[in-house]
């Protein structure tokens, strides 16, 4: 469900195609960090054999040991989360 977020501003007719325009720019931002971010998991995933979701499985179980390299992945599928979660947010915000 869909709550209001309300900005105060002396100039609401400047301030809200600025908002909408910051929002556009973050969304294109997250664009470029999820791609990124998924381009390192594919890396992790071809160095490894095994796939995100399997290593996080394993990893979380205490399956595998704790590297350098398996603490930055899993650092990446976090990373990941969070920037789909933000892509998400901004996605279904909604300016009046």
């Amino acid at each position: 469900m869909l709550q209001p977020l309300t900005i105060m501003t002396d100039t609401p007719e400047r301030a809200k195609p600025l908002v909408k325009v910051a929002i556009q720019n973050e969304l294109k931002t997250l664009l470029h960090g999820i791609k990124r971010t998924r381009e390192q998991l594919a890396s992790f995933e071809q160095r490894f054999g095994m796939t995100s979701e399997e290593f996080a499985r394993r990893f979380d179980g205490v399956d595998l040991k704790e590297t350098l390299d398996f603490l930055d992945w899993w650092m990446e599928i976090q990373a990941l989360q969070m920037l789909e979660e933000d892509y998400r947010v901004l996605t279904e915000a909604r300016l009046d």
